[in-house]
């Protein structure tokens, strides 16, 4: 039993030996072989690959795909006429040389990442400084972007390359600070409530003007029609004086008499008016007296 419990247990030392000289390099990263300390290989292929056991070798993985660096502060930059602004930006970011990455970098993703969003803010710092608000949101970023872009690849392939390829830097935001939005929002506001103002008030006038030029044309409405009506009421009354002159032509006594009535009817109109007059020798009441028999003798 002994025997055997000593063939086991030397099986298990010979797997786990053979196990850790073994390692699987996935085709999402690279494989970095260390010895002591130093960089022995960099795989690049994905597959099953062989190092010495440790302490003598160790291995580490580093990811191949296209990383994302997201911006993470807020803080303002300053554009060439000194407002603040708070931009938000991404870079898309990839590790091409492991050796060169590890040398000057790190051995994690995070140190590349640390280290270039660093690098991208001080770019973007200085290439705002030369831009205005207005360039920050015209078809100019496209240059600002390819600008920075530049500046950061000078960087990361300087005198100490760090082994990464930047592939693309973009803007998502540009926006003010929060007090100076305040302030732009205000302003907006007055400006708009300036502009309403400016339309109700062209409108009340172009109101008046109508409301002015509509009684101008009633009146003229009006007076034409007034002009007409008396127009044709003289016309009338010439026809009518035309036909009492031509009837009372005819017969002088009795357009005395018509007359006379009219006077009385104009005279009485009213069961109140009072008129005293001694009717016997008033020749306003002569026709009255005897108009009417001279009348009718005169028809018979």
């Amino acid at each position: 039993m002994n025997r055997l419990g000593l063939i086991f247990s030397s099986l298990l030392v010979l797997l786990a030996l053979a196990s850790s000289t073994l390692f699987v390099v996935d085709q999402r990263q690279f494989g970095v072989v260390f010895a002591l300390g130093q960089i022995k290989e960099v795989i690049l292929e994905p597959g099953l690959n062989f190092k010495l056991p440790p302490p003598f070798q160790n291995v580490s993985y580093i990811d191949k795909r296209l990383l994302t660096l997201d911006s993470t502060d807020n803080e303002p930059l300053l554009t060439l006429e000194k407002q603040r602004v708070v931009i938000d930006w991404f870079v898309r970011w990839r590790i091409s040389e492991p050796t060169e990455y590890i040398r000057n970098v790190g051995t994690t993703e995070a140190a590349g990442a640390s280290q270039l969003n660093r690098v991208v803010r001080n770019a973007f710092q200085e290439e705002i400084n030369k831009r205005t608000v207005k360039e920050l949101l015209s078809d100019k970023r496209e240059a600002l972007m390819a600008d920075v872009k530049q500046e950061v690849l000078d960087q990361v392939r300087g005198a100490k390359p760090w082994g990464i390829d930047v592939v693309d830097v973009r803007i998502t935001r540009v926006d003010y600070v929060d007090a100076i939005t305040e302030s732009v929002y205000r302003r907006m506001e007055a400006e708009r409530k300036r502009v309403a103002n400016e339309l109700r008030s062209t409108g009340f006038a172009e109101g008046e003007k109508i409301r002015a030029d509509a009684d101008r044309q009633r009146e003229v409405a009006v007076a034409n029609a007034y002009r007409d009506a008396q127009k044709i009421k003289g016309e009338g009354d010439a026809e009518a004086a035309s036909t009492y002159t031509e009837a009372f032509g005819r017969d002088a006594q009795f357009a005395q008499f018509y007359r006379s009535l009219d006077a009385y009817k104009a005279s009485f109109s009213k069961k109140s008016d009072v008129m005293v007059v001694d009717p016997s020798s008033s020749d306003f009441f002569k026709t009255l007296r005897g108009g009417a028999p001279t009348a009718t003798a005169n028809k018979k």
